[in-house]
Order: structure tokens, then sequence, then C-alpha cells
């Protein structure tokens, strides 16, 4: 082999490599979820999508994820474009007070800004082995608001399967300030009500079908094992201020 047709060998080599390296990009921008153009973004799980198994399965969590979050926060981006004070407002002052929004995007709001928050939340909220049931200040407050910690999951786990279609069970610190059990419609958040949400269970099908199909209060009781207590611990510190 002569010197020139070393060259050739080495060249078509790197070309191989670089038009591997080239597909391999492309395949993975086709399935990584595109971060839109706009105030809002998907922020990341912060785990793997199999983090959580068995309790919630990786294809829903990528799923739920890159897809149903990224659809609201896309949405929510597009109406931020027909109103920029959308963009410039703290999404809890929006949330707690819809009358400001204009009423030809409020319901694409409450919709999709909505759902941005509760999706962002609740990621935040879980976590691969955890603590297995709340301490300190959180635990003494849910004995004194529940009688203790499985009599508050039990009344959690009755909001969401009581939840007729879509929508979150939540506990929160109500207006006077007292841990309290409720159940939100669709993408509704706790903030509209005055509540500060602990901890929050998404029971849209899309959260839990692909493993649990219409067994939702398996999956209710299976999520709590994957609760972040550390988060929902610094959740009731932030509600009671």
């Amino acid at each position: 082999m002569n010197r020139r047709q070393s060259l050739r060998l080495i060249a078509g080599a790197v070309g191989a490599i670089a038009a591997g390296g080239l597909s391999r990009s492309v395949a993975f921008a086709q399935t990584a979820p595109a971060q839109p153009a706009g105030p809002f973004k998907l922020p990341p799980l912060g785990y793997a999508f199999s983090a959580l198994e068995p309790h919630i399965d990786a294809q829903t969590m990528e799923i739920h994820h890159d897809r149903h979050h990224a659809a609201y926060v896309n949405n929510a981006n597009q109406l931020a474009a027909r109103w920029p004070e959308l963009g410039k407002m703290p999404i809890e002052q929006i949330l707690s007070d819809l009358s400001k929004v204009p009423d030809a995007i409020r319901t694409g709001v409450r919709n999709n800004v909505g759902g941005d928050w509760n999706h962002t939340f609740f990621w935040e909220l879980m976590t691969p082995g955890g603590a297995r049931e709340p301490s300190g200040d959180l635990k003494a407050a849910i004995d004194s608001a529940f009688g203790g910690t499985k009599e508050m999951m039990d009344k959690v786990n009755a909001a969401g399967g009581g939840r007729f279609g879509s929508g979150w069970a939540w506990l929160v610190v109500d207006k006077d300030k007292k841990l309290d059990v409720i159940s939100t419609a669709n993408q509704d958040t706790p903030l509209e009500l005055g509540a500060k949400p602990v901890l929050g269970v998404d029971v849209w099908e899309h959260a839990y079908y692909l493993k649990y199909q219409n067994r939702r209060a398996d999956y209710l009781k299976a999520w709590w094992n994957t609760v972040n207590w550390d988060k929902a611990a610094a959740n009731y510190k932030t509600a009671k201020g």
C-alpha cells in the first residue's frame, strides 16, 4: 500500500466515523424534546425515566415529561407571544388571580400555564429511594390535622380516586395556615383557591394508564413510594411562611 492509498483509507475511515456521529446526533435530536422559543422552558426531570420503577414505569415517565409537559410549555409560549406580560410575571402570581389575564387567552393560560406549573411541582416532588414517611414539623402537622400519615394518605387517595375525569389531588396549606386535602380539575392549581401545595399527585390517565390501565387506586397507592419527603417538608415550610 503506497502513501496515497493510505491517505485514502484514513480519509474514508474518518468520513465513516463522521457520518456515523452525524446520524446518531440526528437520531437523538428526533427523540429529545426541543426547547421552544419563549419565556417558558421544559425543566429537566432530574432523574432517569426508569428511576421510579417499579412504581412508575420508564415509558410513562418519558411520554409524560417529553410530550405532555412539553406540549403545555409550547402552548404557554404561544400564549406569551399574544400577551407578552405572561412571560414577565411570576407564574404563581398569574395563577393566583386569573381574572387579570385577558379573556381571549384566559382558558389557555389556565390549562397550559397551569399544566406547566403543576408538572414542574410534580417532578420535583418525586425521587428514587427517598424517605418512606414525613418527619419533623410536617409530620407533626399531619398528625395534628389527620391523626397520622396513613390517614392523610388515605384522604389524598380518596380525593384522587374520586376526581371524575382528569385532575389532581393535593395536600395543601389553606388560607388559615392549616393542612387540608383538596382536588382540582384538569390543570387547575390550588393557587387560584388561595391554597399553597405541599404535595400533589397527577391523576390524569396519561400519568398511569400504560402500567395500571383503569386501576387508578393501585397507581395512587404505589405513588407514595416515590414521594420526596424532604421536598414536601420544604414546600410546607414555604407555605407556612
